[in-house]
């Protein structure tokens, strides 16, 4: 790397980053969203007037599986210690869900980052090569691969679904959100 992520992300006022987005395996989070939903309808106020929870949520109100991976993300810390995260985190571990269905670290980060910050505050870190058994992410902008040791032909982050939902939506209004909420999960 030619920067400090960590310096750019404070300078940008960026609270999370990420490297990679693919989907999660719906038997691990069967019941992750419907949780999420009752917290939000019983916790209004600790959600944002604008969020970026719609790109983890269609608009059908069906769990779109996307997922930052947590392999590598660079977060500031007072997002999880703040009362929103606090409450949200809560509410999952008294649901069970950590234990009956493997509910794992990076889809309640995703969903807790996409529900509870706006699209401005969320970085793809898309100079930053990255490699796991089944996925990989090598910047194909030359400015970017000539800092990296990887294969260009793996790019899974450009054509990833994910990837393109970042790329297409935007912040939705509490309203809005909560909206999304009150709807019957949709399959």
């Amino acid at each position: 790397m030619t920067y400090d992520p960590f310096r750019y992300m404070r300078d940008n006022n960026l609270v999370y980053g990420y490297t990679i987005a693919p989907t999660e395996k719906e038997l691990t989070v069967e019941t992750l969203w419907n949780t999420t939903r009752r917290w939000m309808i019983e916790n209004p106020e600790h959600l944002p007037e604008k969020s970026f929870i719609h790109w983890a949520i269609n608009e059908k109100s069906k769990y779109t599986m996307c997922h930052f991976w947590s392999n590598f993300e660079i977060v500031d810390l007072s997002f999880y210690r703040s009362a929103a995260y606090e409450s949200y985190f809560q509410h999952l571990d008294r649901a069970g869900g950590f234990f009956y269905e493997r509910w794992g670290d990076a889809p309640v980060h995703s969903i807790a980052a996409s529900m509870l910050l706006r699209k401005e505050q969320i970085h793809w870190f898309e100079d930053v090569g990255y490699h796991h058994p089944g996925y990989a992410h090598c910047p194909n902008k030359p400015e970017m691969h000539r800092n990296c040791i990887c294969d260009k032909g793996q790019n899974f982050m450009y054509h990833g679904m994910c990837n393109r939902r970042f790329a297409e939506v935007g912040d939705i209004y509490k309203d809005q959100a909560l909206e999304l909420a009150h709807l019957p999960d949709r399959k």
